[in-house]
């Protein structure tokens, strides 16, 4: 089922018979400044600030924040784009089998896939840890964050374009989109599902898992069994799905996207048990609490494998809630090697 971009979207079961009709293109110059492009423009910018708010709670700074989105945000682009053709490939071949590489590059005829953003994301993040001998798991708990911020912003672009829906229903909710000019369908407005699923779990991550960190790579962890188990729902409700070329399993087309996020649930479910459960970690080895433990005995913070970085760190009186904390174990540490009291408060 295809909706038609300039017909009106109306919710009959919640707001009877009103209607909203957005034009997709918020400026009509060139190829057209889209709505997609605008939101998507401010989900990334709202994640971006998110993400420089909290760099203090895991040991990181602003600078590598930015430093980071830099390279990340064009590979991104590129890796949603290639996921997204790689499943659709058929659309993006001539008559004679061949590659139209002028419509494969066609970004702005849309055509973007979140899996393929993570994934590349995931690979920078990896990358650049590498390179600033920074702790890969405090990053990906950092940049999680602003990654459910900006999806859930995002998704409000699926709407905006008519796309991205579910199967027809007749709850309260359903959302009434026109096919021609004169027939309509009522469907799960799926973009909305996704939206409120990830803004639950944003503020899980913030106020409930943050707070209880015991190692590096908890919010991520706990981010990839969140995601992955609300789009596996609410990608079987979708239309539009991404299929896994011919491949079928019990007789029906794979889906892409519900496949691979069982998957990253599953495999995140067991990570949390392992670290959670069977690993016992200390909370001095969180990258926040070697940060603080570094620059409250007046060290390098570049050694022992906290990251050079850490120098920006600041040392006079921050509001409680931004302070990095030393743990118990850390401040005991740090007394035995001063020969003096620390000021400790309670593990992240």
């Amino acid at each position: 089922m295809t909706a038609l971009k300039d017909m009106p979207i109306s919710f009959p079961g919640l707001f009877g018979d009103w209607e909203f009709n957005p034009d997709p293109i918020a400026i009509h110059i060139g190829h057209g400044i889209y709505w997609y492009g605008i939101i998507l423009a401010i989900g990334m910018l709202a994640g971006l600030l998110l993400c420089m708010k909290q760099a203090k709670r895991f040991g990181l700074t602003e600078d590598n924040v930015l430093d980071m989105i830099l390279w990340a945000v064009p590979c991104c682009i590129v890796g949603s784009r290639i996921y997204y053709v790689v499943f659709y490939l058929d659309l993006f071949r001539n008559a004679d089998g061949s590659l139209d590489w002028s419509r494969v590059i066609a970004i702005w005829d849309g055509g973007l896939a979140i899996y393929g953003t993570v994934i590349v994301g995931i690979l920078v993040a990896l990358i650049y840890t590498r390179v600033k001998k920074l702790k890969f798991g405090a990053m990906t708990d950092l940049c999680v964050m602003g990654l459910l911020l900006g999806q859930c912003i995002g998704r409000w672009a699926n709407f905006i374009n008519r796309e991205a829906f579910g199967a027809e229903t007749t709850l309260p909710w359903r959302m009434r989109l026109w096919t021609s000019a004169t027939q309509y369908i009522e469907v799960h407005p799926t973009f909305f599902y996704e939206s409120l699923w990830n803004l639950i779990g944003l503020l899980l991550i913030l106020f409930v898992v943050s707070k209880g960190r015991r190692f590096d790579g908890e919010n991520t962890c706990f981010y990839f069994l969140w995601y992955g188990l609300g789009r596996a729902w609410v990608e079987g409700l979708r239309t539009d799905s991404l299929y896994l070329f011919d491949w079928t399993f019990m007789g029906q087309p794979i889906r892409v996207s519900q496949a691979l996020s069982v998957l990253l649930a599953v495999a995140a479910a067991v990570l949390l048990f392992y670290n959670v459960k069977i690993k016992k970690h200390d909370a001095a080895d969180l990258l926040v609490n070697q940060v603080a433990l570094a620059a409250a005995a007046g060290e390098d913070p570049a050694q022992d494998g906290a990251p050079a970085e850490a120098e920006t760190v600041q040392t006079e009186t921050v509001p409680q809630e931004e302070e990095p904390s030393v743990s118990a174990p850390a401040a005991a540490q740090l007394s035995e090697e001063t020969g003096g009291e620390a000021k400790h408060g309670d593990p992240h």
